[in-house]
């Protein structure tokens, strides 16, 4: 996973999309809703379609899923699932990209806590490294263990759950893939003892948001990244000041 950077419609795109939301917190007042119906027929509008447009560009050049990283983010996802939320269906916050298997895994399950907050990461509004961590033995993604709590992250493991993070094995493979492609480019420059592409070579290969792991939470203690912190620390900072 990796933090997102929520872009700005435009006001006329944002209008859209409130008329929207409008019209269907007033058809919710009159009595029975399909959240869903109503968004299959509001689907393809000009306001709706430039929503998706935006969704593509935060997600780069290979529009991968905001959830999983792993897939092509084929539909537009609601983080608060559209039918027992539809006050927030046309918010922009509110919308992500995803792929068909995270969308059909996570479905309607939304778990909150007792405050009413989420207990899933939203990619878009918080690092989900914060709460969520990689083993790079088996490839999945599990809940990060907070030291200072003395007990693994409650929305990580969420996430995990929900989201069937760590039982999935095709998306396992594809982590373990960039992790061991990241791994050999910086043993590769380690052994060179040249550093000068190393920072745009990760980035270039770094298809499932593992940098931040590595380089700043629990990855930077496994070799080879805490061999390149501890041996090469000019070359580390540099790798770091690329990844923020």
């Amino acid at each position: 996973m990796r933090r997102v950077r929520r872009v700005a419609l435009t006001g006329e795109t944002l209008s859209g999309l409130r008329k929207k939301q409008a019209d269907a917190d007033k058809k919710k007042g009159n009595g029975p809703f399909d959240a869903l119906a109503h968004w299959k027929t509001r689907r393809r509008t000009l306001p709706v379609k430039a929503a998706e447009e935006a969704l593509k560009q935060m997600a780069g050049g290979r529009e991968r899923c905001m959830y999983c990283l792993d897939s092509h983010g084929t539909d537009i996802e609601h983080f608060w699932p559209k039918s027992p939320y539809p006050e927030k269906m046309y918010y922009w916050p509110n919308m992500l990209l995803c792929c068909t298997d995270c969308g059909r895994i996570k479905g309607d399950r939304f778990p909150i806590d007792q405050s009413k907050k989420p207990l899933l990461v939203d990619p878009t509004a918080e690092n989900p490294w914060d709460f969520i961590d990689f083993d790079p033995d088996t490839g999945n993604l599990t809940a990060r263990f907070d030291l200072l709590a003395d007990a693994y992250s409650l929305k990580g493991a969420e996430t995990v759950r929900v989201l069937e993070l760590d039982r999935r094995e095709a998306l396992a493979a594809g982590y373990r893939k960039t992790y061991k492609r990241l791994k050999a480019i910086i043993e590769r420059h380690i052994l060179e003892e040249s550093f000068d592409s190393l920072p745009n070579e990760l980035i270039e290969e770094d298809d499932h948001g593992l940098l931040w792991w590595g380089f700043k939470a629990a990855g930077q203690n496994e070799a080879p990244f805490k061999t390149l912190r501890d041996s090469h620390p000019t070359a580390w900072l540099m790798c770091l000041a690329a990844i923020d």
